[in-house]
């Protein structure tokens, strides 16, 4: 037996604000969605050309407050080929949320509170 992860799930207050951020923070763009028949809720898959991987964003018309996410303590990753020019783009979106220099790495945090790892490619 043989699994495959395919798609991670974010739901989030402001879809359009999200898909935005995600386009220019992270190269991501629209693969697919589905809307409810009845307006109740939005879901947008995302992804880039370098991986099948998708993130999926959910908006939920009923929510009437901003999602609990604990600790923040998980995240998703990001490994990107010219590191130094992601982390101008970051620090101009004043995004970057946490450094560690000494591991070689940053966090960024879209609209809602998730916080995204970005890893330079490792020689």
């Amino acid at each position: 037996m043989q699994f495959k992860m395919v798609h991670e799930n974010y739901n989030v207050r402001d879809i359009d604000k999200s898909m935005e951020f995600y386009e220019k923070a992270l190269g991501l763009h629209e693969v697919r969605r589905k809307t409810a028949d009845d307006g109740s809720y939005i879901i947008v898959f995302m992804a880039n050309d370098n991986s099948e991987f998708e993130l999926e964003l959910t908006w939920l018309r009923d929510m009437d407050r901003p999602y609990d996410l604990g600790d923040c303590e998980f995240h998703l990753a990001f490994r990107v080929d010219d590191f130094d020019a992601a982390y101008k783009l970051h620090k101009e979106m004043d995004c970057v949320c946490f450094e560690n220099t000494k591991m070689g790495i940053y966090f960024i945090e879209d609209p809602d509170g998730y916080w995204l790892e970005i890893v330079p490619v490792r020689k």
